[in-house]
């Protein structure tokens, strides 16, 4: 079926002039004189075949065909008007859909807060947020299924085609459970850690940070013996908890309120976890660009 060929200006002109039913008045409101009016109704009225408008001395009025179009010639300006809009919206970064990965712990630390300052500057933005782990986060931009990820300990291999920037540096804490001889002091020394079995995040879910963790020991003289493994951290001292092992996390974790486990400083305490917000180099998507700016001017919460 052939779509008749409707100038929005006409459009414009017949809504507005079947509103006033003055060409007079109509023509001040659309800024035009009255006889470009006239010819803008005149052509309208060709394309659709049919009188739109009766004309008599002193008066005008809608004809049956002039009522049956004027709600659709209402919905497509109004509709036209919505789509710049929407348009212009997205093209801008201030609305669309933001696709976030991030890991679990940062709920505890910085999620909260970066979300929020987000939010409260781009409330149009649908964000989709995903948990997963570093290594995931790190496929899933190279993959473009995410557009941010907010991770732990990104590897430097990545930088050729991935941005990251640092937005928290956390300390590490011991997990201990509350019945551990060393739950009694209030700063552990790691060497102390040694004889004790271990509850670690396997180096699949994040190589840099499970490193980072096994050099602490090193460092200290021991290499970790590990008894169990575990994705996320909330497993990790719920298995500490019933006695499985110990274990070396981010001091945000302390945030996970279980009866039965002890957090406790560690000496030496000069390394620290980073915090990060990964993207492509190569996306210049005004949403990327107004998530970062959002978050530049963030102060996130510290740990506990």
């Amino acid at each position: 079926m052939e779509r008749p060929e409707l100038p929005l200006p006409q459009l414009h002109a017949f809504v507005v002039l079947a509103e006033e039913l003055h060409f007079g008045h109509a023509a001040v409101r659309l800024g035009i004189a009255q006889p470009p009016l006239s010819q803008q109704i005149r052509r309208l009225e060709d394309k659709v075949g049919h009188a739109l408008f009766s004309r008599e001395p002193g008066r005008i009025a809608l004809t049956p065909a002039g009522h049956e179009l004027l709600p659709a010639a209402r919905r497509a300006l109004t509709d036209l008007a919505d789509g710049l809009a929407a348009a212009r919206a997205v093209g801008s970064g201030r609305a669309g859909r933001l696709r976030i990965g991030f890991a679990a712990s940062l709920a505890l630390t910085v999620l909260p807060g970066l979300l929020r300052t987000f939010r409260e500057r781009f409330p149009d933005v649908h964000l989709d947020i995903r948990e997963m782990t570093t290594a995931p986060q790190i496929a899933a931009l190279h993959d473009k299924t995410i557009d941010i990820g907010l991770l732990r300990e990104p590897s430097t291999d990545d930088e050729t085609e991935l941005s990251f920037k640092t937005v928290l540096a956390e300390p590490f804490v011991a997990v201990l459970p509350s019945g551990h001889p060393l739950a009694t002091q209030r700063t552990v020394r790691l060497a102390q850690l040694a004889d004790s079995p271990f509850v670690l995040l396997p180096r699949t879910a994040g190589p840099q940070l499970h490193d980072q963790i096994t050099n602490l020991c090193i460092a200290a003289g021991f290499t970790p013996r590990v008894a169990q493994h575990a994705v996320e951290w909330q497993t990790v001292c719920a298995l500490v908890e019933v006695g499985l092992g110990v274990s070396l996390a981010p001091a945000g974790i302390r945030r996970i309120r279980l009866k039965g486990v002890a957090f406790r400083r560690i000496e030496p305490d000069t390394v620290r976890t980073q915090i990060a917000v990964a993207w492509r180099k190569n996306d210049h998507t005004p949403l990327v660009a107004s998530f970062l700016a959002a978050i530049s001017q963030d102060q996130p919460d510290r740990p506990p």
